[in-house]
């Protein structure tokens, strides 16, 4: 059997199903106008410049003219070792980053959002110290990344849900 008319009927349904695109209406959209005023407050440390940079790259792409918001992150990033060897040497790593996140009014200075979001990545511990460094701050890079794109994603939602109440 042809796949055809199973994906007209999907096509015909899904408008029915009452999803919505997050991103309707393109950057002219409320979502996009709204998350492109907001502006990312400054964030310690290393992990805190990659988050930064991650969630300005990703906000960016919406524009503004002017804050309407305040996102002000602070992060935890431990490193934990497990998988010992018989000589009490660890094999293996655990880098774990998590973020808690506020978006304030800057008009009213209310805090909107009070949320959290997190990720942990697995590093092998070799040999060569080199080599566990560059694998702990490669894990560090991909988990900024990983950060920077669920607090975009709870943002939008927090758009989304602003633009129904209207």
């Amino acid at each position: 059997m042809k796949p055809w008319p199973l994906l007209f009927i999907a096509l015909v349904a899904l408008p029915g199903c009452g999803l919505r695109p997050v991103y309707g209406g393109g950057g002219q959209g409320a979502v996009a106008q709204t998350i492109g005023h907001v502006e990312v407050a400054a964030i310690e440390g290393k992990a805190g410049w990659l988050v930064r940079n991650a969630l300005n790259d990703r906000l960016s792409v919406f524009g503004g003219a002017g804050p309407r918001y305040r996102l002000v992150v602070k992060l935890d990033d431990q490193i934990d070792g497990f998988g010992v060897r018989a000589d009490a040497a660890v094999t293996r790593e655990r880098r774990t980053l998590r973020a808690r996140y506020q978006l304030i009014d800057e008009a009213t200075g209310a805090q909107i959002i009070d949320d959290t979001a997190g990720s942990d990545a697995g590093i092998d511990v070799t040999s060569s110290e080199y080599a566990t460094i560059a694998a702990e701050d490669t894990a560090l890079e991909r988990l900024s990344q990983t950060i920077a794109d669920q607090i975009v994603a709870r943002l939008a939602l927090f758009a989304r849900r602003e633009q129904a109440a209207k």
